[in-house]
């Protein structure tokens, strides 16, 4: 029944912020089309690092949607470097994200998360810039496809309602985002759950908190295939069981970033040594990042604020209510499929 109890507290916690960075990820979607992300990242140099991570960080797209984005900004022409810092930032923070490490781990992570994140970004971008070193190529295909089809894209934007843009960023936000991190995040809430309920306080403190612990967080992240949000109840877990607050920074950086899709898209877009780069970045950024903070609690003697060491007896009804529609808008991901299968399997039972 624990299980049950804590699994139920956590959905409650977050699914208030959860929904508030679902919409505001359907929002920037219409706002910032990606037709001029790509534009502003076929730069060379270091300007397109840079800007690489700042557009990608507030993007929702998770840790598989950035591959097919990330492709698209290689084909137009961006360095590897470019490439590779908007493949970091993209899925380690996004609003959604942000406001759930907000609601679960307090404003602390909320703000060293898209931190490391940045960091990481440009870190890696510049390391695979100057480790893998590439001739300057013009792509002529995406500026032809681009002065035509790009143009009536972005015309069709503009000329876009702002009324029917909202509707458009709800859907999205509450249907393409849901369906793309449901699965995840269903598994980082169950995992945090059971982590809570099973793995004692004080479990981890036999590695440390210093950089032991967080190596062992690296390897538990690297092949790992979770999105951003996801990896925010699993953290929380982590700190409840005993592990320090750097080294859940680490897992939560590294964890989105190093799964082995992205890896292998790496290494056969930009290879090897680029691989081997972005690796380097993003874990000697992170393992950093988790040590400075690491730093900055025992300086400040900031205590720990976890929502879900938290179990109080009543909650609100409207975070009752927050919690049964995110419950609902997820459920809708598998039940859709199954009622529209069903529909369609109906008039042909009836031909025969």
């Amino acid at each position: 029944m624990n299980f049950l109890t804590n699994f139920w507290n956590l959905v409650i916690e977050s699914a208030p912020w959860l929904l508030v960075g679902y919409l505001l990820a359907g929002i920037i979607k219409q706002v910032i089309p990606s037709s001029w992300v790509e534009k502003q990242l076929a730069q060379p140099g270091f300007v397109s690092i840079v800007k690489g991570a700042f557009i990608g960080a507030p993007l929702p797209l998770c840790s598989c949607g950035v591959i097919p984005t990330a492709l698209a900004i290689r084909k137009a022409g961006a360095s590897k470097g470019a490439t590779s810092s908007f493949l970091v930032a993209t899925p380690e923070t996004g609003v959604d994200s942000i406001s759930f490490s907000y609601a679960v781990l307090g404003p602390i992570f909320a703000l060293m998360r898209p931190i490391g994140a940045l960091t990481s970004a440009i870190v890696a971008g510049v390391l695979v810039n100057t480790m893998d070193k590439e001739e300057d190529e013009v792509v002529e295909e995406f500026a032809e496809s681009s002065s035509c089809c790009g143009k009536k894209q972005q015309e069709e934007e503009l000329v876009s309602p702002l009324n029917e843009r909202f509707v458009s960023a709800i859907k999205y936000g509450y249907g393409r985002m849901i369906a793309d991190t449901a699965k995840w995040l269903a598994i980082g809430l169950v995992a945090a759950a059971v982590i809570t309920t099973v793995v004692p306080q004080s479990f981890f403190l036999q590695w440390g908190d210093g950089l032991m612990a967080m190596i062992i967080m690296v390897i538990v992240g690297l092949p790992m295939y979770i999105c951003a949000t996801a990896s925010t109840p699993v953290a929380a877990s982590l700190l409840f069981a005993g592990i320090s607050p750097g080294a859940a920074l680490v897992f939560m950086l590294t964890g989105p970033a190093t799964n082995i899709a992205t890896m292998g898209v790496i290494k056969e877009q930009l290879g090897m040594r680029s691989l081997v780069a972005y690796l380097i970045g993003v874990i000697g950024t992170a393992i950093i990042c988790g040590l400075m903070l690491n730093e900055l609690y025992q300086w400040f003697s900031w205590p720990l604020q976890l929502s879900m060491a938290e179990h109080g007896e009543h909650y609100p009804l409207w975070r009752q209510l927050a919690a049964i529609t995110l419950v609902g808008l997820i459920a809708r991901v598998w039940v859709q499929p199954l009622i529209t299968k069903k529909d369609t399997l109906l008039p042909t039972a009836k031909q025969a």
